[in-house]
């Protein structure tokens, strides 16, 4: 990937250059319109393709910790623009100190004099600087002021449902992965590295599970859930319980997954959930046995969503 994180350091101008700015948090729909035009005009003009986006999301840093529940990390957010076909990424350092620019420095030094934009596409509804005073008019105005053409692209919608991050996250923490899917065009993820639990899967349930501390904030509503997971490139079927295992008294959120039919060591690797189906909401039982038998009947519930009648026919 061609990611510039300091603008200092870049060697050589970009060759006619047509850039979007934004968040672009989750990487959905909406934000592939974006992209699509970005390309569509940087062939036109014989251009190359390039994304503003910022490191750590500005409300992190303007409300110091509480913006919204991230949908995407940044290392998955880099993947997907750059899957999108986007040939170069600018991710911005974003601080106080670059919170206190003004709309009129942001465009003048580093979208004029640093990057040299040729032309720019932003949503209808764009707003950026110092108390969010530049809106798409004043971009404009600018672009007859400096040389660079600004192009506006509308809302997209998914029937009636305008796509965006915050009906995304709405839809996650409800559960309800089958709107969120048609928002995000992709299946809801969670990426994460596999951490030490309790012990208690194997040792006492009787299924081993991977639990995951993950990369995002946002994680769907507890319950259990039909999965597929990605291990070095593997992909594999799976049962994943996102909650706070009542049963034992815990009180941490946890992402604990049994992986179908699988053997091996999951210890500190990286892996990639994709939530598929909700199977039922989290419950508390008496005992151990009772949480083995459900656990059985959830993984019985899974294969069947997957096609699966036995042991030994996943996709790992």
């Amino acid at each position: 990937m061609n990611i510039v994180r300091d603008l200092e350091s870049l060697d050589r101008p970009l060759r006619n250059p047509v850039v979007t700015i934004g968040n672009f948090d989750g990487v959905h729909r909406g934000h592939l319109s974006l992209f699509n035009m970005v390309k569509q005009r940087a062939a036109a003009i014989g251009g190359q393709s390039a994304v503003v986006t910022f490191e750590p999301h500005p409300l992190k840093v303007v409300k110091k910790g509480n913006g919204p529940a991230l949908i995407t990390s940044m290392d998955q957010k880099l993947i997907l623009i750059w899957n999108a076909g986007i040939e170069v990424i600018f991710c911005i350092p974003f601080t106080l100190e670059f919170a206190a620019i003004s709309a009129e420095a942001f465009v003048e030094d580093i979208l004029v004099r640093r990057i040299r934009v040729r032309e720019i596409v932003v949503g209808y509804d764009y707003s950026f600087g110092r108390d969010r005073r530049g809106n798409t008019e004043f971009l404009q105005a600018m672009g007859r002021k400096l040389g660079f053409t600004v192009h506006l692209v509308g809302p997209v919608h998914v029937d009636r449902t305008v796509v965006s991050s915050t009906s995304i996250r709405r839809f996650v923490q409800e559960g309800n992965l089958a709107e969120a899917k048609r928002l995000l065009g992709r299946d809801f993820e969670l990426w994460g590295t596999v951490v030490k639990g309790a012990g208690r899967g194997a040792r006492l349930l009787g299924y081993p599970t991977a639990n995951v501390r993950p990369s995002e904030e946002l994680v769907p509503k507890t319950g259990v859930y039909a999965v597929s997971v990605v291990v070095d490139d593997d992909t594999h079927y799976g049962v994943t319980n996102v909650g706070y295992n009542p049963t034992f008294g815990d009180v941490a959120l946890s992402v604990e997954t049994h992986i179908l039919d699988f053997l091996g060591d999951l210890l500190g690797k990286r892996i990639r959930i994709h939530f598929l189906q909700r199977i039922r909401e989290e419950k508390t039982f008496h005992n151990a046995r009772e949480l083995t038998d459900q656990i059985a009947r959830d993984i019985q519930v899974a294969r069947e969503f997957f096609g699966l009648h036995k042991a030994g026919t996943g996709i790992g």
